[in-house]
């Protein structure tokens, strides 16, 4: 595959006018591609506190601020390698607008499961950033509705493959980023496998792809250092690293080259600093970024506001509704002024250390980590072991109560409970409707075939036939002959004696003698016109 933008033979930039040009493109093709330790000590300037790839959150903002902060490299956040091969507007949007020299060493992350579409979007890629990264940690259930991410670390087969096409293709490095497997020896044969396919620098997230949401769990450090004493390329640790201490430790403790921080940057971006700064000071300066290098997706800024004011919030319950409906940048900015008057109003009180509650170890205004509780049930290879009592009433939404009361309701519920007074919503007392025998759908209550209304329209058509609980099918029969006869359809019998066969007809199809109010009907219309 030819990277659309660069001649690889000649090195000639062969980009459209105006397309952002960084001047280390040319540099990175003439030169040869640099590998492992070389790698990580030229190219990335020995980094060692590294922003993670994040999903809508580590855009170009975002990174320019942690670099302010200490950070010293930075992923994109995770890219999907199909769409970006095939939608422009993807790519210009998340990469190529993005260029920045000040945003430098860039490592660009796509997930894919595909060695030629992978190899096509890092081509489309390389020449906007320093290495490409291919993310084999995210065990999100999307990634595995989408087959990548950590979802694909059984098949070494597929990765070896992919790893090896894109480093022989590549003008520079690829990098991975994985989790481990319960194991370790298991995990570092996984580490010796993708270094042996081409993997120049593996980031190692201490934790199993099990170890989300509720049962996060703490990351495994013995792990990550069985992994950096048996491979020969530079490592990175991903995984309890809330607080600067925690980096230097990790590095003693683990031996790697650099550690990777998520959620404890996106809680305090000056993380790396070991500082705690006010909240307001982190927010106002990432506002100040944003308008300097537009445009940025008002959900990320939204989100990072949530992130950073995440204790606060928790205490101004109008604020936090505030946070989310506004739809400006300057709303946003209003919020979080707002959000420092009351902080500081606190402040000047002296209420500092009444606002240091429950385990916060600094007042709520200061960027501090958050702490994910820790499930009060048991765990077992996984899951959540719940009573059989809580398993009845503890859902993600408590219904009602077994009486039908609305107490418990969801608000949802309770709103279409509200605009239906009538209806009733508990499925114990619903009736239980017969299954028509042709559909499966309700059948009618009063159709003598057993059929929904739809099939037995169809019955009484095809087969002449009537049932007394849809009236209106009968229609047809009386007043299609007196349609065509009104009509003058020279297709009917002329005359009326032509016509009253045919009504006639249609009487003792749908009648047969009875005296239902559509035969009354049409033996009346039948005696007028007789006379």
């Amino acid at each position: 595959t030819r990277n659309k933008n660069m001649c690889i033979n000649c090195a000639e930039d062969t980009r459209t006018p105006g397309a952002p040009v960084v001047a280390s493109v040319v540099k990175s093709v003439v030169m040869a591609k640099l590998q492992g330790f070389d790698f990580w000590n030229k190219t990335l300037k020995a980094a060692r506190f590294v922003v993670a790839p994040m999903v809508d959150q580590s855009e170009l903002a975002w990174r320019l601020l942690s670099r302010r902060h200490g950070a010293q490299l930075c992923y994109t956040p995770m890219l999907h390698a199909q769409v970006f091969v095939r939608d422009a507007n993807y790519r210009r949007e998340n990469l190529y607008s993005e260029v920045c020299e000040e945003d430098r060493p860039l490592i660009t992350q796509f997930c894919a499961n595909d060695p030629e579409v992978f190899l096509e979007a890092a081509l489309l890629a390389q020449d906007y950033c320093d290495a490409i990264d291919l993310n084999l940690g995210c065990p999100q259930m999307i990634a595995k509705r989408g087959h990548y991410g950590a979802f694909l670390q059984d098949e070494w087969e597929l990765l070896e493959k992919m790893i090896k096409l894109a480093n022989e293709k590549l003008s520079v490095p690829i990098t991975c980023k994985i989790r481990v497997f319960k194991e370790i020896e298991k995990t570092v044969a996984y580490a010796r496998m993708l270094e042996r396919a081409g993997c120049q620098l593996l980031t190692v997230h201490g934790r199993t792809k099990d170890q989300k949401g509720a049962m996060t769990g703490i990351a495994s450090w013995e792990h990550i250092k069985a992994v950096r004493q048996a491979v020969n390329i530079p490592v990175f640790a991903n995984g309890n690293i809330q607080h600067l201490s925690d980096v230097e430790r990790c590095i003693q403790e683990t031996g790697v080259q650099g550690v990777m921080s998520a959620e404890g940057n996106l809680h305090n971006p000056a993380l790396f600093e070991g500082h705690n700064p006010p909240v307001w000071e982190m927010a106002e300066e990432y506002l100040e970024v944003v308008k300097q290098h537009p445009p940025c997706t008002l959900s990320y800024v939204r989100a990072h506001l949530f992130k950073l004011w995440h204790h606060t919030l928790q205490l101004h319950h109008d604020l936090r509704e505030e946070l989310a409906k506004v739809k400006n940048l300057e709303g946003l900015a209003d919020v979080s002024k707002k959000l420092r008057l009351r902080c500081q109003e606190e402040i000047a009180k002296g209420n500092d250390a009444e606002e240091k509650q429950g385990s916060l170890p600094f007042p709520h205004w200061i960027c501090q980590p958050y702490v994910r509780p820790m499930p009060k049930e048991p765990i077992v290879n996984g899951q959540r072991q719940l009573s059989k009592v809580k398993k009845a009433v503890c859902q993600k939404r408590a219904l009602e109560d077994s009486d039908g009361s609305a107490e418990m309701l969801s608000k949802n519920k309770q709103k279409k409970r509200s605009r239906n007074p009538n209806k009733n919503f508990c499925l114990d007392q619903k009736p239980k409707y017969i299954r028509c025998e042709q559909c499966g759908n309700p059948k009618g209550n009063k159709c003598v075939f057993n059929l929904c209304r739809g099939c037995c329209k169809k019955k009484s058509y095809k087969e002449v036939a009537d049932c007394p609980s849809y009236t209106k099918h009968l229609l047809f029969w009386w007043c299609w002959p007196l349609s065509l006869w009104i009509s003058g359809d020279c297709s009917v019998p002329c005359g009326c004696s032509g016509f009253l066969d045919l009504l006639w007809s249609a009487l003792w199809v749908t009648g047969q003698g009875s005296l239902n109010p559509l035969t009354r009907v049409a033996n009346y219309i039948i005696l007028t016109l007789t006379k």
